[in-house]
């Protein structure tokens, strides 16, 4: 019961976060979810230093793995948000903004995930 609490917990505050960034940041670019796609790359930053730090030598326990990579970030970042925006550039913007949007999400997304991990390997 006590895993379940603290994805609960985690999850709850990753949501509100990624609310608060997103109504602030989005409303800058009309053609642009600038606050979606910070989220997603800082969330890919985030859990990849977590995963790092897990990996090496047992840095962080399960139940802070849960409480954060589980919960915060399952929260913070959001793949349907991604896919749903991505659908209206397509729909209302011109096929480049859509694609860079996309692009820029998937790549970036991968990179700061090996960042993290390559931060933890150097500490």
């Amino acid at each position: 019961m006590k895993q379940f609490l603290l994805v609960f917990l985690g999850g709850g505050f990753g949501s509100i976060l990624r609310y608060y960034i997103s109504k602030n940041l989005n409303a800058y670019y009309s053609n642009f979810y600038l606050g979606t796609f910070l989220v997603n790359i800082i969330g890919c930053l985030f859990i990849g230093i977590l995963i790092g730090l897990s990996l090496k030598n047992n840095y962080i326990s399960e139940n802070q793995t849960l409480l954060l990579a589980t919960g915060f970030c399952g929260g913070f970042t959001t793949f349907s948000t991604y896919a749903l925006e991505s659908n209206i550039l397509l729909k209302e913007s011109s096929l480049l903004q859509a694609s860079l949007y996309m692009g820029f999400s998937v790549a970036i997304g991968i990179l700061a995930i090996s960042l993290g991990l390559w931060i933890c390997k150097m500490l």
